[in-house]
């Protein structure tokens, strides 16, 4: 839970990043129907409001929200957040089946709250998806790497796997002598 006590007078700070610490955010980002998004009563908790008024000002303002930007989880997705620890009960969701936001919802939330502490939260929020996408694609080209050379290295291995098959060859050949070469004499005591 944040304890909004933290939350003093937003407009006596500096900047958005004295607000809200990364790892609070992230520890409730969740990835649901392949997006990343944030649960409406994590939302209303950082934005200083109570959930149940957050889920009605987005009833209140449905155009402003299509389904890219906000869904309602469904009570197995549900179910499968409590079973995962990601949400310690169903009590703890008030109820209702929650909204979740994705980082488009999450902007637009501010501009229905209207609060100055929903708007520096919500640019806070932002800030922190951004950078989540782009450790994301630093991570894929870092895998791209890898990977491209893994495939070298698999080429150098058969090519050295060749490389030894035909030093074998050469190692397991047995020294029988030759028979000798050139011309016998008829006659000689040799024969």
């Amino acid at each position: 839970m944040v304890n909004t006590d933290e939350f003093v007078d937003i407009r006596d700070m500096g900047s958005t990043k004295d607000i809200l610490p990364e790892e609070l955010v992230i520890g409730k980002i969740y990835l649901i129907r392949g997006q990343k998004v944030m649960l409406d009563r994590d939302l209303a908790e950082l934005y200083g409001v109570k959930a149940i008024r957050l889920r009605e000002q987005v009833k209140r303002n449905k155009e402003r929200f299509p389904d890219n930007f906000v869904v309602q989880l469904t009570e197995e997705e549900v179910e499968n957040m409590v079973s995962q620890n990601a949400i310690p009960s169903k009590q703890a969701l008030g109820g209702a089946l929650p909204y979740a936001f994705t980082e488009h919802g999450v902007l637009m939330l501010s501009n229905v709250l209207k609060s100055e502490k929903a708007i520096q939260m919500s640019i806070r929020i932002i800030e922190i998806f951004v950078k989540l996408r782009e450790v994301v694609l630093l991570h894929k080209d870092v895998s791209l790497l890898v990977e491209h050379v893994e495939r070298r290295l698999i080429k150098q291995d058969e090519k050295i796997e060749v490389l030894f098959a035909y030093l074998s060859k050469f190692i397991e050949k047995e020294d029988v002598p030759r028979k000798e070469i050139g011309f016998k004499r008829r006659g000689s005591a040799d024969n």
